[in-house]
């Protein structure tokens, strides 16, 4: 096993989020695809392999653990990656569930888009891209994850308009969290990474 996957099955096992053998394979053919696309399309700024399965992949697997603290079913379920980019979180997610989840990334530009296309080729993943803006899609669903996609309440206002009733929002988040919306956030630590925060809300929630 390639230094770098010993590396996330380690840190996903010290967090309760075992890999298989076969989500690990599906780990490695992401990081060489992602690797190869990075050189042309500029997908990442974070290069290093090391750097990519943590602050990527595992990153994007802290939401596994979010789920089950606040209690969010995941079974035939209709989630949304907004603003998806590379991927991120939605397609980690995807290799982690599987079929426990439908799988829909939303990605404005096109290059990316591609770029997800390709992924789920090369990963053997059943899941769809909307390469559109969210104001245009016209569908809803029953959970929207967002991650470093920009400015929160941009996020807030264009995301909760995707999410059917009673449906979930989480915008995970690195930097201060922003006062009003202190009380809808869940800090979690974990194990040889740190802390991670998420904005979880709820459809009707008002702000």
């Amino acid at each position: 096993m390639r230094k770098e996957l010993q590396i996330l099955k380690d840190l996903c096992e010290k967090n309760g989020i075992p890999l298989s053998e076969n989500q690990l394979e599906k780990f490695d053919i992401y990081l060489q695809v992602l690797l190869k696309w990075n050189r042309v399309y500029n997908l990442t700024s974070i290069r290093k392999k090391e750097e990519i399965v943590i602050k990527h992949f595992f990153d994007s697997l802290t939401l596994v653990k979010l789920f089950e603290k606040v209690d969010i079913e995941l079974e035939n379920r209709e989630l949304a990656d907004f603003g998806s980019g590379a991927g991120f979180p939605g397609v980690p997610l995807k290799i982690y569930y599987q079929d426990k989840i439908e799988l829909f990334l939303i990605e404005a530009v096109q290059k990316k888009c591609i770029f997800l296309e390709m992924l789920r080729k090369e990963l053997k993943l059943d899941f769809q891209v909307f390469c559109s803006r969210a104001e245009k899609l016209g569908k809803k669903f029953d959970i929207v994850v967002s991650r470093a996609t920009g400015e929160t309440f941009e996020v807030l206002k264009t995301a909760k308009g995707l999410l059917k009733d009673g449906g979930y929002l989480i915008i995970m988040k690195a930097k201060k969290i922003e006062e009003e919306l202190k009380p809808f956030t869940i800090s979690l630590k974990f194990v040889g990474y740190g802390e991670r925060k998420f904005i979880v809300l709820k459809k009707n929630t008002s702000i």
